[in-house]
């Protein structure tokens, strides 16, 4: 189980970076967090309503678990307990969004 959940967060941690995010690798969890100011965004609950209608992935904004709103603004999260083949996929839409 270990492996098999380091192996998808290398792989999803590796194609946020590819698609310009910056990565906070993490060390014990099912999601990876990102900021997306590289990305000229800084609204992280405006960037994931926008997400999935921009290329069909999800994510979902880290300002809802800090008590002062604005300091979570520009940190989203992607969850990596996926199969393969489907975090490929999103890592590919991504790189397609924010590369173009």
């Amino acid at each position: 189980l270990r492996d098999d959940l380091r192996a998808k967060r290398d792989l999803l941690s590796a194609g946020l970076a590819a698609a310009g995010f910056e990565v906070y690798r993490p060390a014990g969890t099912y999601f990876v967090t990102t900021d997306i100011r590289p990305l000229g965004e800084s609204d992280g609950f405006a960037f994931c309503r926008a997400l999935p209608e921009r290329c069909g992935v999800v994510a979902v904004p880290n300002a809802v678990f800090y008590d002062h709103r604005e300091q979570g603004a520009p940190f989203v999260r992607f969850a990596f307990c996926k199969k393969l083949a489907v975090l490929r996929e999103a890592a590919s839409r991504l790189r397609t969004t924010f590369n173009s």
